[in-house]
């Protein structure tokens, strides 16, 4: 299909702005639904960068869709900027890990189009991966370590970082980042969520979706194209008890 020389144009502008900020406003996001050139181009665009658009009720979002993409956020770059100095792989699958139950949390089934809660205690956040945990730790080696070369996760690796942390301290109302415990890891998690536009907090421990995190979760985290049965994986546990 050809294009005219204003909406290529117009529409690298726009996609300069998504690289830019990883997002663009609702006048982009009219646009965008408006005119079928614009959308064309810029989906055209993002499929070069191995990466997706999509969109809210009030923006427009650039999101990565591999780790090929130039947008992709690394693991070094997140110890460097999240994890506490000597971090390993292993903080970064707990990380990833705690991030899957928070989203889980929201809904009642891995396949749930929208969210049956409006928020999320930091408390039960923890509950829930420590309920996980131990129907990981329920399992026998060998079953582990099938599930670990089928989902690409180092499950044992995860449970053991768990265990790891000092649990002494997690009655405590607030945790610093310097108190290697469960609570100051979640509340590690819970920066990195918020400064990538996932969620938000709305209370004293309390945190809720946002738009963007809904509709990737619903776009991705819920097809099984794209996350090779990971949801289904972990709250199968929850619906066998």
């Amino acid at each position: 299909m050809k294009y005219s020389e204003e909406k290529i144009v117009e529409a690298f502008k726009l996609y300069t702005v998504l690289a830019r900020d990883g997002y663009a406003d609702v006048v982009s996001l009219q646009k965008f639904k408006a005119d079928d050139d614009i959308r064309s181009l810029l989906e055209s665009f993002s499929r070069e960068v191995e990466s997706v658009i999509i969109r809210t009720s009030e923006q427009i979002y650039l999101v990565p869709k591999t780790k090929l993409s130039p947008f992709h956020v690394s693991n070094d770059w997140i110890k460097r900027n999240y994890l506490r100095s000597g971090a390993t792989n292993g903080d970064i699958y707990l990380l990833y890990f705690s991030s899957l139950i928070l989203f889980g949390a929201f809904y009642d089934s891995y396949q749930s189009q929208e969210p049956t809660r409006q928020f999320l205690r930091q408390d039960e956040w923890l509950r829930l991966i420590q309920a996980r945990i131990e129907q990981l730790k329920s399992l026998d080696e060998e079953t582990l370590k099938g599930y670990e070369k089928e989902f690409s996760y180092n499950w044992s690796l995860i449970i053991e970082k768990w265990d790891d942390m000092d649990d002494i301290k997690e009655t405590a109302k607030k945790q610093t980042g310097k108190t290697i415990s469960r609570f100051s890891f979640l509340d590690t998690v819970k920066r990195f969520l918020i400064d990538q536009g996932l969620v938000t907090e709305i209370g004293d421990g309390e945190v809720t979706l946002t738009e963007k995190a809904k509709t990737i979760i619903q776009r991705f985290f819920m097809e099984i194209e794209y996350n090779k049965g990971i949801f289904e994986f972990i709250y199968s546990f929850e619906r066998a008890e």
